[in-house]
């Protein structure tokens, strides 16, 4: 076992230990316009390095950008005997999610984490080019599709060595929506939920449909790991959230005059490092005892603070709830998604 420390707060990780490298899927670099700019300072990043460091094979699925090959190059340099590979996949485009998956499995027959720290926020009411909203394409239903395609490579690592888990980024705006989950947001309805107003206080359409995305990250977490129980599979399915992290946040997002002179100059007193925002994250991935099931991240959905687990709220793990993102996602991607 090794202890990892990030100001001051002590992981204990698993030091890998097999006969072959794990591989670790990081779903990132993708669309960062509202928690970051990029990755080169963010929670991406960092749990990316980590993961090098303790011995994994580190897979990065990114669009294909300058901002990835200069991020990958600042990898390799902190990590020169890391080994990282970078496989092109555009998260708003269902044809290039299953492209990607079909590179990875021609590539390798196990893995042992798949982390979608991906996702954007603060974007206009535009359809993607399947007919999705943007944010939900890119933040869950790209990330619903991609597990799918690779669940029976992390079901082999989980046969093979007893553990391999399955890791969403969740935020505090999971608690942002007014009614839950609501089935429009997962259909092909995109362009058409709630235009473009920006207030995070008074529920824009931006935020509104961005919290909706957050909260399904947490919710297929528990419908995942109810089907996982039931098969009583060792594959966990673990979410995060970050806090608030100082990475780039908030540099190229629209905001009333009023929330952003809260947000630059109050708020953003109580921010944390990208390092310590990565903690829940780094847990879900690496940390022994995490359990399948919870959410990770600084408590009661705070701005900062030790990554503990956080009890979930009744329509986090409301049964409707859970079995309505299930096939409502398996509708919309094309799929049928049996565990």
């Amino acid at each position: 076992m090794g202890t990892l420390m990030l100001h001051g707060r002590p992981l204990v990780l698993a030091v890998f230990a097999l006969h072959e490298p794990p591989v670790i899927l990081l779903l990132q670099f993708v669309y960062f316009s509202f928690s970051m700019k990029g990755t080169t300072s963010g929670t991406g990043f960092v749990a990316a390095q980590t993961a090098a460091e303790k011995g994994g094979e580190v897979v990065c699925l990114n669009r294909k950008s300058q901002r990835v090959i200069d991020s990958t190059a600042k990898l390799r340099e902190a990590v020169p005997n890391g080994k990282f590979v970078n496989i092109e996949c555009d998260l708003q485009d269902f044809a290039s999610v299953r492209k990607a998956a079909d590179e990875v499995r021609l590539k390798y027959k196990k893995i042992y984490c798949l982390s979608m720290n991906a996702g954007i926020g603060m974007d206009p009411d535009q359809a993607t080019k399947d007919g999705c909203d943007t944010q939900m394409q890119t933040n869950h239903l790209s990330h619903f599709l991609l597990t799918k395609e690779l669940y029976p490579l992390l079901e082999a690592e989980a046969q093979s060595t007893g553990d391999a888990r399955v890791v969403t980024h969740s935020s505090g705006a999971r608690n942002m929506t007014k009614k839950g989950l609501e089935k429009k947001y997962f259909e092909k309805n995109g362009g058409n939920l709630g235009g473009d107003g920006a207030s995070m206080f008074f529920g824009g359409g931006k935020i509104l449909r961005y919290a909706q995305t957050k909260l399904a990250n947490s919710v297929m977490v528990h419908a995942m790991h109810e089907k996982l129980s039931a098969k009583g599979s060792k594959v966990r399915a673990i979410s995060a959230h970050p806090g608030a992290s100082a990475t780039n946040f908030g540099d190229e997002i629209e905001l009333p005059w009023f929330e952003m002179f809260f947000f630059r100059y109050v708020l953003s007193r109580f921010f944390q490092s990208a390092e310590d925002g990565t903690m829940g994250l780094l847990r879900g991935m690496m940390d022994p005892e995490a359990e399948s099931g919870v959410l990770y991240g600084p408590a009661n959905s705070g701005l900062n603070g030790p990554a503990v687990p956080n009890p979930p709220k009744n329509y986090e793990t409301d049964p409707e709830a859970m079995k309505m993102l299930w096939e409502t996602s398996e509708e919309t991607t094309g799929v049928k998604f049996t565990i």
